[in-house]
């Protein structure tokens, strides 16, 4: 076989899903300055309408997003098999740009309700997005550039929000105000559609745009015959729900939401309340754990190609080091930052960027797994995934809730902090122990004909065993009958 183009249109396929998530994260992150420049003019361009919006409001608005994306997490990776990953993408984010672009319209005529109503829509049309993205990287991605091409793709989620964190102001202080933020987003969302119409495929085969060459290097290393992708494979919910190491893979992404949860969330109330620190207020302060978690990735990336090119480690080893490490140095961060107090101001801001940037490697550790598992239902494992995990960022605030009355109050937030910590620990140790990226008997197209195979080979042998059996019961009654009638006749001689 001809080596593959060093840059081909796999790579290319990469570079978009990168972009996509950049736009939409965009979108979906921007809201929490918008609100700012909203409810406070002052901050940015007072030429723009003021709204006196209670916290409660703000809340509401914040929070309305993930209710509508925690529920089209399961539906994306049925509307991927169903219809192709490349419609399922397009339309999603043709719709969240159109939400986006009608938001300050509507906003003017119906308040913070309608806000809200947007915001749930955009977030029902987004969550199929990561589904799809999974299902079209299992396609596109040969075996040995599963890191490189996932990686590169899903490190749009830190880019996008060191864009979204870093430009929302500029914007809104800008002659656009805050308008500007859901027009821009909208802009750069509807352009990336067009791209994306223009050269995105569902998968090697129907690319016009692809080499003989890299096509079939790309399904050559997937194990697909010709006419694979014109079948349509049933999903094996049993042996799916049953599977060790699917559930450990899912217990070590919800462990990694409940960590990253109290990092992005918490430590900047943490802070606030324990070391008199308004870095919410600095943009820089804001965007700079992202900013090092997207870096990070590269790094770990390098290092993950590095180790099983080399045949250093294998893939299930690599991943799990790797996650190791992002899961468990953060367990002793986050404890570590507990005991700042503040007098030490600069430490607590380096130890939360190394925390968050240390963490960045999840994803090349655990969030790809799926694709190991089973390429054939990638999208699927993903949306059912997502929709648990996504549960976690409306549970882990409930505790703190609960836990802390007080944000001044240092042993409160220690508390915090070592569970989140625990939980960092625990949930890595399940992955470490069943986990793994062996491609599992599931995941083959004909899986559930072997099984119904093997069901009914185990039917006919049952039968036959039971056939069996009641020829020797009835071969049994006639040697005591033929006994009986022997002993009768002796007693009469």
């Amino acid at each position: 076989m001809e080596k593959p183009p060093f840059f081909g249109i796999r790579h290319l396929q990469a570079l978009l899903l990168f972009l996509n998530i950049v736009v939409v994260y965009v979108s979906r992150l921007n809201v929490s300055v918008a609100i700012v420049a909203m409810t406070n003019a002052n901050t940015t361009n007072p030429d723009f309408p003021e709204y006196d919006w209670k916290e409660l409001h703000k809340s509401y608005i914040l929070s309305s997003f993930y209710w509508g994306y925690v529920l089209t997490q399961f539906p994306g990776g049925y509307l991927s098999r169903r219809f192709g990953a490349k419609i399922t993408i397009l339309v999603a984010t043709f719709a969240s740009a159109v939400c986006s672009f009608i938001t300050p319209a509507c906003v003017r005529l119906g308040g913070w309700p309608v806000f809200c109503a947007i915001r749930l829509l955009q977030g029902l049309f987004q969550g199929v997005i990561f589904p799809a993205i999974h299902d079209h990287l299992a396609k596109w991605s040969p075996l040995h550039e599963r890191n490189l091409l996932g990686a590169l793709s899903l490190s749009g989620t830190d880019c996008g929000t060191v864009i979204a964190l870093a430009s929302s102001g500029l914007i809104a202080s800008s002659s656009l105000g805050w308008p500007g933020i859901s027009y821009v987003s909208a802009s750069l969302c509807f352009a990336w559609c067009v791209i994306w119409l223009v050269f995105a495929s569902d998968n090697a085969p129907s690319s016009k745009f692809i080499s003989a060459e890299e096509c079939k290097y790309i399904e050559t290393s997937l194990e697909r015959h010709d006419d694979f992708h014109k079948q349509r494979i049933p999903v094996p919910w049993r042996a799916i729900f049953t599977s060790i190491p699917f559930l450990a893979f899912l217990v070590g992404r919800c462990a990694e939401a409940w960590g990253f949860t109290t990092l992005q969330a918490q430590i900047p109330s943490y802070m606030n309340g324990v070391l008199n620190m308004e870095i919410k207020k600095n943009g820089l302060f804001s965007a700079l754990p992202y900013l090092t978690m997207w870096l990070s990735l590269y790094v770990y990336l390098a290092i993950a190609n590095l180790l099983t090119k080399r045949n250093i480690l294998s893939l299930t080893a690599m991943r799990k080091t790797i996650n190791t490490i992002s899961l468990w140095i953060p367990a002793l961060l986050l404890i570590a930052i507990g005991f700042l107090d503040s007098s030490q101001p600069i430490l607590a801001i380096v130890l939360m960027t190394l925390n968050v940037g240390i963490n960045g490697g999840s994803t090349i550790g655990c969030t790809l797994n799926t694709i190991d598992l089973a390429p054939n239902h990638a999208g699927i494992l993903m949306g059912l995934s997502n929709t648990i995990v996504n549960i976690v960022p409306v549970l882990s605030p409930l505790l703190v809730g609960v836990i802390v009355t007080d944000k001044h109050n240092r042993t409160q937030w220690q508390i915090i902090f070592a569970i989140s910590a625990v939980i960092f620990f625990l949930g890595n140790l399940v992955y470490i122990i069943w986990g793994t990226s062996e491609t599992q008997s599931w995941n083959s197209v004909d899986f559930q004909q072997e099984r119904d195979a093997e069901k009914t080979v185990r039917k006919q042998v049952n039968e036959v065993k039971a056939i069996e059996h009641s020829e020797n019961v009835q071969n049994e009654k006639k040697e005591e009958l033929g006994a009986s009638d022997n002993s009768v006749e002796s007693t009469r001689l």
